[in-house]
């Protein structure tokens, strides 16, 4: 245990907001300050959607000087990580220069290679059974086919891949490599390794030469540049460390689960990430058919999972809607509109392609009612009880697929992120999975991103350990089923 506050910083890029988070460790408790928040949304541009990665590098190095700032006199940050969501990328040359602009993984350049898997049942099954990973249309395997495809030159231009953690990574440190659990969602690692899936690669025509073996979390990646730390002494001698960079791995890290197996987790948020930690894949027909998905946690163990929609649901429906909660008195109010309201006599079918990233998101559910001859609710209020309900839906049938594949039971589901906050999510959760959903108030990405620094650091002594001493100060609610 260290002997004096140790400080450390979260980088957590999330695909509606960013945030630089503060953690300062001290006497086996973890306290988080919130520097610096900022927006983040992809942008159109011709047909395509892309991420304005100079505008989050810049806001990365706003929160990280923010922070400095913050840390009292001749104190510094003693490290610095991140954590980005999956599969985005850059191409870059020798010289470390973009040379392709950066896809958002909602870009329907996919479809076509998607539809072209899908309708190959053999190149299906292989690509399953070698990587573990499901055909899904944001998968990195499908954009960069299509980035060949349809730009040849490239594979004279770019001579290195790195996701979008590992971009950050290298600006921050000047040194580019993989980390392992980020590599993990591209549905290019080898399933039963943790190098890349030669069958794969060859598949998708992707060259090898593009990807470095992948590093495991924790491994430090030298101290932050000058042209960062310039003008923050507090940056000065900042270690960066490669923490597991696809922020679901890291939002399971910070779960205090039971060490005896049985809890589900649930990361809550754009996406409704649900699954566990296995020490072997969950393969075959039946998982293939259940988009069951063998990410893998940043020390190369496996964390099958399958991805329901989530939030994004709401956060676009709301688009529709001019009068919008606004702030967390306002939502408060809307989900207790929402609760006593009647339960929807249908729920959604949230495994609907027309619902990832609809032109309206209220018109394509208004239109997936009207073909199942079902009436569209009339105003907010009754959009939200329907989309949580249907969400709470989507979450037990993952739970049973799960149990029935694994041969596991789970007693609990472990919720965080900000569906978490959602009272109306985390009972239709409970109800339709039919055993307590737990939902803690935790920045799930970001503390699991500090907690892998610490341990780093050797600041806490292993995981075990951090989830022992971070169940010990969590607010938590426990939601019992009623049915």
């Amino acid at each position: 245990m260290a002997s004096s506050p140790l400080y450390v910083a979260a980088v957590d890029l999330g695909a509606t907001s960013g945030r630089v988070i503060l953690g300062t460790w001290s006497r086996n408790r973890l306290s988080l300050k919130e520097i610096h928040r900022f927006g983040n949304r992809f942008l159109a541009l011709g047909k395509h959607e892309y991420w304005d990665v100079p505008t989050l590098w810049h806001e990365v190095r706003t929160g990280l000087r923010e922070a400095a700032a913050q840390v009292p006199r001749g104190k510094r940050i003693a490290s610095v990580g991140v954590d980005v969501w999956g599969c985005d990328h850059v191409l870059l040359n020798d010289a470390g220069r973009l040379v392709f602009p950066v896809h958002a993984y909602r870009d329907n350049r996919t479809q076509a290679g998607l539809r072209r898997l899908a309708g190959t049942r053999a190149a299906l099954d292989r690509i399953y059974a070698a990587t573990g990973i499901p055909n899904v249309f944001y998968n990195t395997s499908l954009q960069l086919e299509e980035t060949v495809a349809s730009c040849p030159a490239i594979t004279d231009l770019a001579t290195r891949c790195l996701f979008l953690p590992d971009y950050f990574n290298y600006l921050l440190s000047g040194r580019a490599e993989v980390e392992f659990s980020v590599a993990s969602t591209t549905q290019l690692i080898d399933v039963h390794g943790v190098d890349w899936s030669l069958p794969a690669l060859n598949h998708f025509r992707i060259p090898p030469g593009w990807l470095s073996k992948p590093i495991l979390a924790g491994t430090s990646l030298g101290t932050v540049q000058k042209g960062v730390a310039e003008g923050a002494s507090a940056l000065q001698g900042t270690r960066v460390i490669a923490v597991p960079g696809h922020d679901t791995s890291c939002a399971y890290d910070a779960m205090p689960a039971s060490p005896d197996g049985t809890d589900l987790y649930l990361s809550s948020g754009t996406w409704s990430l649900v699954g566990f930690e296995s020490d072997r894949p969950v393969l075959g027909a039946e998982a293939l058919a259940a988009r069951i998905s063998n990410e893998r946690t940043g020390d190369g163990r496996y964390r099958p999972l399958t991805n329901v929609i989530g939030l994004w649901l709401l956060e676009g429906t709301l688009r529709d809607f001019a009068a919008r909660p606004k702030n967390a008195r306002e939502w408060s109010t809307l989900i207790a509109a929402a609760e006593k309201l009647p339960a929807p006599k249908l729920l959604l079918d949230v495994t609907d392609p027309a619902l990832s990233n609809p032109t309206s998101m209220r018109a394509a559910i208004d239109g997936q009612l009207k073909r199942r001859r079902a009436r569209a609710p009339r105003e907010l209020a009754g959009y939200v009880r329907l989309i949580c309900d249907s969400l709470g839906q989507g979450h037990a049938a993952a739970k049973a697929a799960f149990e029935r594949l694994a041969g596991r039971q789970f007693k609990r589901i472990l919720m965080v992120g900000g569906g978490a906050k959602n009272r109306l999510l985390c009972q239709a959760t409970a109800d339709a999975a039919g055993i307590p959903v737990v939902a803690f108030d935790l920045e799930g990405s970001a503390v699991g991103n500090l907690a892998c620094q610490l341990i780093a650091l050797r600041a806490v002594r292993d995981l075990a350990t951090f989830r022992r001493h971070l169940g010990a100060q969590l607010e938590q609610r426990t939601y019992a089923p009623r049915r």
